[in-house]
């Protein structure tokens, strides 16, 4: 039977050529494994796995392992694949030593950004601690830590891009603001990363990532563009919640793959990349984009009218340094990435 993303892993594999040979035998640990760029971690390293025979064993940790084999039991079933069942504050250590690892855990909730702001730190900052402990614990030599562009704070309106230089940051008394919360907990788990860099020898490397859309992102929860896609698929109006005028870039989920493994196993330690597209858009054009690719009878239909003399917020990243030192860039331009999604949602659907 044809994996329904075979042709977004191949397109992984070829701009991932040469990577490879450094996992092959090895055995590497993934948190946040059943989560959307923990699925696109396992797709991807279980195909170049089966592609190139690399003999790679993952484990996976997961507090709902019946959950992942209902979403995903390809994944669940293959015999490269180990679930290690436990929370990130507090599971307990195997006994297995484990080369590589990547720590992509966040609290996947639908209120993760307003109502679960402890919840959010906890899981960050103690979850981060908890993971390098156990890295030294099992003989880790490289790590990838998934950051956030919310470290930044909010971007100012004259910036076009923020780079990593910026030396913004979180509001720590503007709480109302959606990404200050998870912003400072990422700041935090960073510093431990750096200072875990440089004074045990692991070498840590950081991906601050911004937007990003494509399959197993939730259609039905906090993402405004899998909120666009579960209305057009669904044949209804197409629902912008607040004014529209927000200003965002979106990678497609591929991308974010390329990107993410070669920063783990090129990148320099210690050295933050951002993560995502640099083609900005407005939330009202990516719904009118929606829109135009599903079903251009589609109304787009705005709740807010934009506030007179507020601007704009933004959040788009200057993406030049994983350009220029690793070779990085955008394949998949923003409708051919809402065509292979959309392609994907009805492939699953039928399948039901």
């Amino acid at each position: 039977m044809r994996h329904p993303l075979s042709e977004d892993l191949d397109h992984i594999l070829k701009h991932t050529e040469g990577l490879w040979e450094e996992l092959r035998g090895k055995r590497i640990f993934i948190t946040g494994g059943t989560g959307f760029f923990g699925c696109w971690l396992l797709e991807s390293l279980m195909w170049a796995n089966t592609k190139l025979d690399l003999k790679v064993k993952a484990t996976i940790l997961t507090r709902n392992h019946h959950s992942f084999i209902k979403k995903v039991p390809h994944l669940a079933e293959n015999s490269s694949v180990s679930f290690l069942s436990g929370d990130i504050e507090s599971f307990r250590f195997p006994r297995l030593k484990y080369s590589h690892l990547i720590h992509a855990a966040v609290e996947n909730t639908d209120n993760f950004y307003t109502d679960n702001k402890k919840l959010v730190t906890d899981v960050t900052v103690l979850g981060t601690r908890r993971i390098i402990t156990f890295a030294q614990h099992c003989g880790v030599r490289k790590m990838l830590f998934t950051s956030s562009g919310a470290v930044y704070g909010r971007q100012p309106f004259d910036m076009l891009r923020i780079p990593e230089e910026y030396s913004g940051a979180p509001d720590p008394l503007d709480t109302n603001y959606r990404y200050s919360i998870p912003g400072e907990a990422k700041r935090i788990a960073e510093s431990m990363c750096i200072l875990t860099c440089r004074n045990f020898g692991i070498d840590i490397k950081i991906a601050r990532c911004f937007s990003f859309l494509g399959p197993y992102l939730p259609i039905d929860g906090k993402f405004a563009a899998g909120n666009f896609m579960r209305d057009a698929i669904y044949g209804n109006s197409i629902v912008v919640n607040g004014d529209g005028s927000a200003v965002r870039s979106y990678l497609y989920a591929a991308d974010l793959v390329i990107w993410l493994w070669t920063i783990f196993l090129k990148g320099i330690a210690g050295r933050p990349y951002n993560v995502g597209s640099e083609k900005e858009i407005t939330i009202r054009e990516l719904a009118s984009s929606v829109s135009r690719t599903i079903d251009t009878k589609l109304p787009v239909r705005v709740l807010q009218r934009r506030r007179p003399r507020e601007l704009p917020e933004r959040y788009v990243p200057d993406i030049s340094r994983g350009q220029k030192e690793l070779g990085l860039k955008q394949w998949i331009d923003l409708k051919e990435s809402l065509r292979r999604w959309n392609n994907f949602l009805t492939e699953v659907r039928n399948s039901q």
